[in-house]
């Protein structure tokens, strides 16, 4: 099986193909990741055609396309999903979509967890931020949330009332202040953003089907009147979809 994870939900843009090796050892055999905070929407679908055309591979043969879905940022999510749908739409594939949170949560090594629940944070660019705990194994505690910042303590005591603690997420530095009473925090190496490697590989294990639906956890910014909203949907997966069967 070979899989293309894309992810542009937050602040990063970035692409990888995860393969089984047709019987072999499962491995992330190509990934991009470049330094980006815009402009993800003319960059990733040439990148997703990098990251084949170096692993030797192209669209149309795929097994799947994996691709964030959220929570993070309006136009970002929507720049990976038309991509992904395109992709899809052109060359027969089935999407799996993957949560910010589990791709942020699975991207960190078990050493590095500990035992300790996981508390994965993504940056909502407003006060409040996008909340997922999960346990020492990864399975989410509670639902996601995106409390008052002047609730998230009291949040977090419902669910988990003392013990050590693992941060993690690009929202990592604006959720600290919030939990200075808390004792035993540690908060986990690199830049807290997705990874397409880490949704590649987790949507090579998951079931598959469309639609796969944007996940925001709170209504957006931008509100599009219907009739344009649908036609730039559609506009942005046909566009993707000639570029990807090019």
């Amino acid at each position: 099986m070979k899989v293309l994870g894309l992810d542009t939900a937050t602040s990063g843009c970035s692409a990888a193909l995860w393969d089984d090796g047709s019987g072999g050892q499962p491995r992330i055999t190509v990934r991009r990741s470049p330094p980006m905070s815009r402009g993800q929407a003319e960059v990733l679908v040439p990148l997703a055609q990098e990251v084949l055309a170096e692993a030797g591979t192209g669209f149309a043969a795929l097994d799947r396309v994996a691709v964030t879905v959220g929570p993070g940022a309006f136009t970002g999510l929507r720049i990976a999903l038309a991509a992904a749908r395109g992709i899809a739409v052109a060359h027969g594939l089935p999407v799996v979509g993957v949560t910010s949170f589990d791709a942020i949560a699975h991207g960190i090594p078990a050493a590095d967890r500990a035992g300790r629940p996981l508390l994965v944070a993504v940056d909502s660019r407003r006060a409040e931020p996008f909340l997922q705990l999960y346990d020492a194994a990864l399975a989410p505690l509670g639902e996601p949330a995106m409390p008052d910042p002047a609730a998230v303590a009291g949040w977090l005591a419902a669910l988990y009332p003392a013990g050590p603690l693992l941060l993690a997420g690009d929202g990592v530095a604006a959720l600290l202040p919030l939990l200075r009473d808390r004792a035993d925090l540690a908060v986990a190496a690199g830049d807290g953003l997705p990874d397409a490697a880490v949704v590649a590989a987790l949507g090579a294990s998951r079931p598959a089907g469309l639609p796969v639906e944007p996940f925001y956890l709170r209504p957006p910014d931008v509100t599009l009147p219907k009739g344009a909203a649908q036609g730039a949907t559609q506009g942005a997966a046909q566009g993707t979809a000639s570029r990807a069967g090019a």
